[in-house]
Parts: C-alpha cells; sequence; structure tokens
C-alpha cells in the first residue's frame, strides 16, 4: 500500500522541568500532546506553520508540571482529550482504550499503558501506514516512567504494568514507529535514567530494561533504582484534575532596596537567579540563591515552603522573565515582584551585603586535616549517597535541610557539597537566610573528591535496612517496602 504521508512532529522541550510537548500535524490540522502551562509558546508554533488546532490530548494528569492544555483548547476551540478514570471539573472528553479520532489527514489511536498512573495513555498517531506514539510516562528511551508518584501502595502493581504495557506497545507497533515520550530528559518522573534524544520501537527493544529483561528481573531492576522525588509534586495532580485557568506573564511589580529588606523580615523569599560565582562575591543577606542556568524550577519548587510569596532578584530582565515562565509551570502563578541589577541596586549600602566562601574538594580536603571539629553535610539523594560519599560526612538532604536545622552545629565549620555545587549553595544560602553563618560552600564536581585524597566510602542509608528499597517521598517522610516484595498484580 502506498502511503500518502507522515505525521509531521514539532517538538517543544522545557529543559528546566526535563519534559517535552508536542504538536503533530498534517500541513493543515494539528494535535497538541501534553502542553506545558506557557501556552504562548505553543501558538507561536502554531502561527509560523499556519496551522489549525483541532484536538489537544493529555497522556496522563501530570504530577510534574500544571498542564496548559485546558486553556489551550479553550481559546482554539479545540477538543481536549483526557484520560477516562477521573471526576474532572471541567468539560473535556474522557477517553478509553481503543478510541480513535481524527485530526485532518492523522488518525489517532488511543493505547491504555498503566504503569506511570494507572490511567495513563499512548496515542498512535498514523497517515497510512506510516506512525509515530506519543507515550507520555510510559515507554522512554531506555527506560521507563517511575510507577511511585500516585500512592505508595501501587508501587509494585504498577511496575508490573509498565512492563506489561511496553511489551504491548512493542507487540501493537512496527519497529520503525517513531517514539515520542513527554518525560525523560531530565525529568524526575523518570523512574531511571534515559539514553539519548530520539527513538524507535526497533531500537527500544535492543536497550529498554523494560523490553529486555524478564518481568521479574525489571521489576526488582526498577523499584531499587528509584529515589526521591520534588515534594511540590503533590500539587500538580490535584491542580491538573481540577483545571488550570491561564496565566499571567506580565512583568512582574518592582520593588526597591527597603521593600527587600521588609520581605526578608517578613521571611519571604527572596531568590537570586544569579550564578553561584557571583553569589557568593556579594548578595543581599537572607535572599537564597538558585541559578537559573540549571535545575532552577525542579530544585526551588522542593525546597521553598509552599505558597511562599516569592521575589526575584535578577541580573537582567530576561532573566527575571524566564524564571517567572518557569514558576507558572508548577503553579506559581503570582510573583511578588521583582528587582534587576545586583546588591548595588538591591541595597540601600552596598555596604552591606553578604557573601560566602566557595571551596574545591582539594581546598576542604587541606583544612580538614588540621580542622578536626569539621562538620561536613552531604546534600545530595539517597542513591548518590548510597554509592559513594566522603567518610565522616553527615547525610542530610537539600530536601531536608531546613527541617533538620537543629543538627546543624554553628560553632564550628560546615562545609556543604553535593555532585556539581548547585545544591549546595542552594543550601548553604539558605542556612545563611536562617543564622547559620559558618557554612562553606564545596563548589565542585564529587567526582574530584577522591582525587582530592578524600576518602569515598559507600553504606546504606540511614534508616534503610539491607534488602529494602525506597519508593515513595513527599517532604521528609520516607516510605520503604521490601525488595522482594509482594509482586502480586493484585
Amino acid at each position: 500500500m502506498t502511503s500518502p504521508g507522515v505525521p509531521h512532529v514539532i517538538t517543544l522541550d522545557s529543559t528546566g522541568l526535563g519534559d517535552r510537548s508536542y504538536v503533530v500535524h498534517d500541513g493543515r490540522t494539528a494535535l497538541v500532546v501534553d502542553p506545558q502551562r506557557d501556552i504562548d509558546r505553543v501558538e507561536h508554533l502554531i502561527a509560523e506553520h499556519g496551522l489549525r488546532i483541532t484536538h489537544v490530548v493529555e497522556t496522563h494528569f501530570h504530577n510534574d508540571y500544571v498542564s496548559g492544555g485546558l486553556e489551550l483548547a479553550r481559546k482554539h476551540g479545540a477538543e481536549y482529550v483526557v484520560p477516562s478514570g477521573f471526576d474532572i471539573a471541567f468539560a473535556a472528553t474522557q477517553v478509553d482504550d481503543g478510541d480513535n479520532f481524527m485530526v485532518g489527514d492523522v488518525a489517532v489511536e488511543v493505547i491504555h499503558t498503566p504503569g506511570h498512573t494507572p490511567n495513563s495513555m499512548s496515542y498512535a498517531a498514523s497517515i497510512g501506514d506510516n506512525t509515530v506514539v506519543f507515550t507520555g510516562g510510559g515507554l522512554l528511551y531506555g527506560s521507563v516512567g517511575r510507577p511511585d508518584l500516585v500512592a505508595p501502595d501501587l508501587t509494585v502493581k504498577q511496575t508490573h504494568d509498565q512492563w506489561h504495557s511496553a511489551h504491548r506497545l512493542a507487540g501493537k507497533l512496527g519497529d520503525e514507529t517513531a517514539v515520542f515520550p513527554t518525560h525523560g530528559f531530565g525529568s524526575f518522573c523518570s523512574a531511571t535514567q534515559t539514553q539519548g534524544v530520539s527513538s524507535t520501537i526497533g531500537h527500544e527493544k535492543t536497550i529498554n530494561p523494560a523490553l529486555k529483561e524478564s518481568e521479574q528481573s525489571f521489576v526488582e531492576m526498577t523499584l531499587a533504582g528509584l529515589d526521591v522525588f520534588p515534594a511540590y509534586y503533590a500539587h500538580m495532580g490535584p491542580a491538573n484534575v481540577a483545571g488550570a485557568a491561564n496565566v499571567d506573564l506580565s512583568q512582574p511589580v518592582r520593588v526597591d532596596p527597603d521593600e527587600v529588606r521588609d520581605r526578608i523580615a517578613r521571611g519571604e523569599w527572596i531568590v537570586d537567579l544569579r550564578s553561584r560565582e557571583v553569589f557568593a562575591a556579594g548578595h543581599v543577606p537572607g535572599s537564597v540563591n538558585f541559578d537559573l542556568d540549571g535545575s532552577f524550577i525542579n530544585y526551588l519548587a522542593w525546597m521553598m515552603p509552599w505558597g511562599t510569596p516569592v521575589t526575584l532578584l535578577g541580573a537582567t530582565p530576561e532573566q527575571v522573565a524566564q524564571a517567572q515562565r518557569e514558576l507558572v509551570r508548577v503553579g506559581i502563578d503570582q510573583l511578588s515582584g521583582a528587582a534587576v541589577g545586583g546588591p548595588d541596586f538591591w541595597l540601600a549600602d552596598p555596604a552591606q551585603a553578604a557573601t560566602l566562601r566557595r571551596l574545591s574538594f582539594q581546598d576542604l580536603a587541606s583544612e580538614i586535616a588540621t580542622e578536626t571539629a569539621a562538620y561536613i553535610i552531604d546534600t545530595r539523594q539517597i542513591l548518590e549517597w548510597e554509592s559513594g560519599h566522603v567518610e565522616g560526612a553527615h547525610f542530610i538532604p537539600f530536601y531536608e535541610i531546613a527541617d533538620r536545622l537543629a543538627e546543624i552545629p554553628r560553632d564550628r565549620p560546615v562545609y556543604v557539597y553535593c555532585g556539581s555545587g548547585y545544591r549546595a549553595a542552594a543550601v548553604v544560602s539558605l542556612l545563611q537566610q536562617e543564622g547559620i553563618h559558618n557554612a562553606v560552600l564545596v563548589d565542585d564536581d564529587f567526582g574530584n573528591a577522591a582525587t582530592a585524597g578524600l576518602s569515598i566510602v559507600t553504606e546504606q542509608t540511614p534508616g534503610r535496612e539491607p534488602g529494602w528499597t525506597w519508593i515513595a517521598s513527599r517532604g521528609v517522610a520516607r516510605t520503604y517496602a521490601p525488595r522482594s516484595g509482594a509482586d502480586a498484580r493484585a
């Protein structure tokens, strides 16, 4: 049979969250898959290509961001398509396995692929014999979406479901079918690290554990590889089921030095978006550092108390605008304000600027050789700690630091490290905000610790017994399950 064409796919990256949205079209009519909250990016592409949106689909009710799907569908008079099984608070078409619909010349089939969530759907889009598939949080590149985001007691079942869903797609679709997942490009929604930026069903058969390993082996491997996920995820799913309203990305209110000082005194978060090197050299006392060039939104939204007013400090208006865009993607819609420039503009007296010490692991090794009272904090995540950490370090993950301030001494040097310096900088700035001024930033790649002569050891996470695996986290609550666990698919 002669194929009349192929579905055209335009990819829209949200690198801060590690997600992708897609525009699928036949040259005239478009389907939008898993759009982020800032829908103006999608609208720009639609206008650029001269397309008309007739359908907006969600592969699942996302846990890592607030969707812009409802607002996009409303603005363009498109049909909003979501998985069935939810009591949603808005008008939409809820689809089940085997449902079909047309988007111009593109035929779309709904395939139920539970595992990331119980209701996850994949969408196979075809023109003639040419098919692509949008897998959401199901089949990723060399991995699958993590199975523990809905409820701890569903994790084992969901892991089994991921294996069966992957095999269903592999059996249903040809090897040449291009795979387009939503997650897996740095997202915490990925169960394990993904591989590459494009793939096909045939390629996944050669690299993906869900398609290469036995069911039980895959389940054990996946459960053992799960680490914590951001606490703010708890707010995302409910926001999507309720339906998110449009957002205002206009310039936030400009704040002056007196107002910056007053907001810090009121306990608001003043977030400095500049690099940690520049922040260390001089910053507003009481501000916290989340470099916009790193995984800004993941770590800021994870560490800040949810609902706390936020004021942004950026070197340029463009920095502030980008940070504002990333904040709305996780439901932080209204900023308290912003200021641009540097401490000379943000402080009534620039001489009041605070600084922080930055060291390399080589410097740390030299200092602790003579500083016997040194207190070292490893602020990474559980699996990072277990794979190797500085001997004698105290394990206080960045997401627990605010709840464990009482453990941190104030009468001796406190050295804070992570994998690269990014999270450690956020932690040290938060400690300064809390009045702990003896903290030192180890701003270095962890791989340099051993070459600096520091002893690296491995050990189980405190409180986690051998043979048990981490399966869920919401804030500082810890939940474990036996690694061999119940493997019944109840």
